[in-house]
C-alpha cells in the first residue's frame, strides 16, 4: 500500500466518524426536542385540567346555593332528613288525631245508682252518654263474655276499613264461610254457598239476624282472612285505650276463655260505633231486605227483634240502636242506644239475663227508672 492510499484510509476513517457523532449529536438534539415539547404539552394539560376543575367546583357551588334557595320556596324539594321527620310527626299526629276521635270515657258519681230490684241481668250500666256519668251500675267493669254483642265492633272495623262505594261489591259466601257458622251452632243470615252478596248486605246481615255468615264474609272481606281481621279488632280496642280489658278471638262472638269484655267496655264500644254514621244506619234498622240474587230471587228479609220487641214498651223515649246476643257461658245481653224526650241519649248494657224476652224487659225497666219523663213528673 502505497503512503497516498494509506493517508485516504485514516481520512475516510475519521470522515466517518465525525458522520456518525454528527448524528448521535443530531439524535440527541431531537431527543431533547421532543422531551422538551413532552413536557410543555404536560404543562399545558395540567393548566386545562386545573382551569377546568376550577369550573366544575364553581359550577357545583353554585348548583347547591339555588337548590338550597328553591328548596326555602318550594315545599315540595325538602332535605331527606327534614322530610323523614316531617312524616313521622305527620304520623304521630295522625294516630294522635285517631285516638282522639274515639276516646270516650264515662265515671260514676255520688249519683251513681243501683239497679232496680226487677232487673234480673247480673251486670248492667246506664250511661248518660253526653255529660259521661254512670247513672246505674251493676258489675259494669266485672269481666263477661259478651256473646254476639261482639259484632258490634265488627261493622264498625269493617266500616273504617272501606268507602263508601265498596258497599256495593260483591262477596262470594263460600262453603268455609257456611262451615264455619254451622259447626259452631250460629245464628245466620241465610246465604246459601256460592251466592255473590253486597258488602251492604253483609253488615246488615250481621247485625239484624246476628248472622255468623254475614260476619265472617265481612270479615274476610275486609282484611282477606278472619283471623286478619281479629288483629284488626284488637288493634282498634288498643287505640279505644280498652285492651286492658276486652280481648276478641273471633269476629262473631263465640265463647272463648281470651274472648272477654265487660258492660263498661261495651258501652264504649257502642258509643264508637254510634258515632259512626253508616254503623249507626245499620243498627237502627228493624227490617231490611237483601238484594235480589239467583239464590234469593226475592232477597232475604231480616229484622233486628230486639227493635221491634221494645219500640211498643214505655221506656220514657225511644230505643234508637241495638245489638244483642246470648252465649250459655253469660246468658242474654244486650246492648243498646236510647233517646229521651228531649233529645239527651243514654247507652244501656246488660248481661247475664235468663232469657232473650227478659233481657228485653230488663232493659225497660232501666230506662223507665232513670230516664226524665216531664209527662209523669207534671201529672
Amino acid at each position: 500500500m502505497s503512503g497516498n492510499q494509506y493517508n485516504e484510509g485514516i481520512f475516510d476513517a475519521a470522515e466517518e466518524e465525525q458522520r456518525r457523532e454528527e448524528k448521535r449529536h443530531q439524535q440527541r438534539r431531537e431527543r431533547a426536542e421532543r422531551m422538551r415539547r413532552e413536557k410543555r404539552r404536560s404543562m399545558r394539560i395540567r393548566r386545562y385540567g386545573l382551569f377546568a376543575l376550577l369550573v366544575i367546583s364553581l359550577l357545583a357551588l353554585v348548583g347547591i346555593v339555588v337548590h338550597k334557595a328553591w328548596n326555602k320556596k318550594d315545599p315540595r324539594f325538602i332535605e331527606p332528613t327534614q322530610q323523614s321527620q316531617e312524616a313521622v310527626q305527620a304520623d304521630t299526629q295522625e294516630s294522635s288525631e285517631l285516638q282522639e276521635v274515639w276516646s270516650y270515657e264515662a265515671h260514676e258519681t255520688d249519683a251513681t245508682a243501683t239497679m232496680p230490684e226487677s232487673v234480673v241481668s247480673g251486670n248492667g250500666i246506664l250511661i248518660d252518654v253526653e255529660s259521661g256519668e254512670i247513672l246505674a251500675a251493676r258489675g259494669a267493669h266485672d269481666r263477661i263474655s259478651p256473646a254476639s254483642m261482639t259484632k258490634i265492633l265488627t261493622i264498625l272495623v269493617a266500616a273504617e276499613q272501606i268507602t263508601p262505594e265498596q258497599l256495593d261489591d260483591k262477596v262470594p259466601i263460600t262453603i268455609d264461610i257456611t262451615d264455619y257458622s254451622f259447626s259452631n251452632d250460629c245464628s245466620n243470615t241465610g246465604f246459601e254457598v256460592d251466592e255473590q252478596v253486597t258488602v251492604r248486605d253483609l253488615f246488615y246481615g250481621t247485625i239484624l239476624p246476628s248472622g255468623a255468615d254475614s260476619a265472617v264474609a265481612l270479615a274476610t272481606y275486609v282484611a282477606g282472612s278472619h283471623e286478619a281481621f281479629v288483629n284488626l279488632m284488637n288493634e282498634k280496642l288498643t287505640q279505644m285505650g280498652l285492651s286492658d280489658t276486652t280481648h276478641f278471638t273471633n269476629c262473631v262472638g263465640l265463647y272463648d276463655e281470651d274472648h272477654y269484655s265487660t258492660p263498661y267496655d261495651m258501652a264504649v264500644i257502642l258509643k264508637a260505633a254510634t258515632d259512626n254514621e253508616w254503623c249507626r244506619e245499620v243498627l237502627s234498622t228493624h227490617v231490611y231486605t237483601t238484594s235480589v240474587t239467583q239464590e234469593h230471587p226475592q232477597g232475604i228479609t231480616i229484622s233486628n227483634w230486639f227493635l221491634r220487641r221494645i219500640e211498643d214498651k214505655d221506656t220514657n223515649g225511644v230505643v234508637l240502636c241495638a245489638k244483642t246476643g246470648y252465649v250459655a257461658q253469660s246468658g242474654s245481653c244486650a246492648a243498646s242506644l236510647a233517646e229521651d224526650e228531649n233529645g239527651r241519649e243514654y247507652i244501656c248494657v246488660t248481661a247475664g239475663s235468663t232469657s232473650s224476652w227478659r233481657c228485653i224487659y230488663d232493659q225497660v225497666d232501666i230506662y223507665t227508672a232513670f230516664l226524665p219523663n216531664e209527662q209523669k213528673e207534671g201529672s
